[in-house]
Parts: structure tokens; sequence; C-alpha cells
């Protein structure tokens, strides 16, 4: 069962040096929401509340995941793990921290942690003019499943994408040529 208790596996810290500053990931608190809400207000409009991200983070189901640089949250990501799926709700990074791979370590740490949990396949929603981040989300091995009608503000759609075999050593193996991909970046 994707949603079976390793709590140890998802508080983990990580600690990255990159262009000499220091990158860390580590589980979201209550304590980041100040710093979360000025990142989901700079990226999403209208994005969530204070109240849905304090709801999430009670849920044993959400997991959601900081990078701080130097101390400072530049970017969150967060998923809901339910029975033998990982659902990818948000990933977000501060416009002026873009194009230095902080949304690859994290959907990268995202989905290790969905496979240590025993997840099978993992599935997200995109806005359908975020080019970007689909390609983003192709290199981990989505593809594009639908689409949900105004999804985004009852204006977008919404591309619906999908992971499967996220527990094979295949993967595994795929995802350990991203990170050293990210590793061998060394833009952070």
């Amino acid at each position: 069962m994707c949603a079976r208790s390793s709590r140890s596996t998802s508080n983990s810290v990580e600690s990255v040096s990159s262009d000499g500053a220091t990158l860390t990931i580590e589980r979201m608190t209550e304590a980041h929401l100040p710093e979360v809400m000025r990142i989901e207000r700079a990226v999403f409009m209208p994005g969530w509340s204070e109240e849905a991200f304090r709801s999430d983070l009670r849920n044993p189901a959400a997991l959601y995941l900081v990078l701080k640089l130097d101390g400072t949250i530049v970017a969150y990501a967060g998923m809901w793990l339910v029975v033998d799926e990982a659902h990818i709700t948000n990933v977000a990074v501060l416009p002026d921290y873009r194009g230095r791979n902080f949304a690859k370590r994290l959907i990268h740490r995202l989905l290790s942690i969905a496979r240590e949990r025993g997840c099978v396949k993992a599935t997200l929603e995109v806005r359908i003019s975020n080019t970007p981040a689909q390609r983003l989300y192709e290199k981990f091995g989505f593809r594009s499943v639908a689409t949900r009608a105004k999804y985004y503000d009852n204006v977008e759609d919404a591309l619906i994408m999908w992971l499967e075999g996220l527990e094979t050593p295949e993967y595994g193996e795929h995802l350990s040529r991203i990170e050293q991909e990210i590793r061998g970046q060394g833009k952070g």
C-alpha cells in the first residue's frame, strides 16, 4: 500500500552544496507557511489558501517538501499518497529562482519517496499552456492521457499526466540517472 507509514523517510533532510550555496530539502511544517504562501502568491493566482495547506499538513496521506537555498525557502512541492498512487498536487518555484533545477530536485524527491512507500503509479495535472512543466514531467516518464476542461480558475484546461511502473527496477535506474544529471549540472 502506497500510504504505508514510513514517516522517517519523508522527514529526512537532504543538503547539497552547489555554486557555493547550500540546498536543503525537508518536510514542510506549519512553521514554513509564511514563506510558502509568499511563493504561492507569486506563482499562482488565486492559488491555495493558507488553510488549504494547513489542512493538507494534517492529512496523513499528504506529504509536502520545501527547498531552501541558504536557509530561505525558494520552492515547494507536494503530493497525496492514496492506495498505490502518488498524486502530485503542487510544484512551485519563485520566478527569480527558475532554471536552477529546483523543481526537478523536488519532483525527484517526491517520486523517490513514493517508490519507498510502495506506490506503483503517479499522476498530476498541469496547465495546458505550461509547456516547460510538461517537458519536465515527461523527463520523469509522465505521459499525457486526457484533459480536464476549465480546471484552472474555471478558464484554462489541465493536461492530465500519468506515470506507471514507478515500482520497477527500471524506473529506479531512471531516477538514478536523473539524480546524476542534477548533480552533474551543478546549477542547484
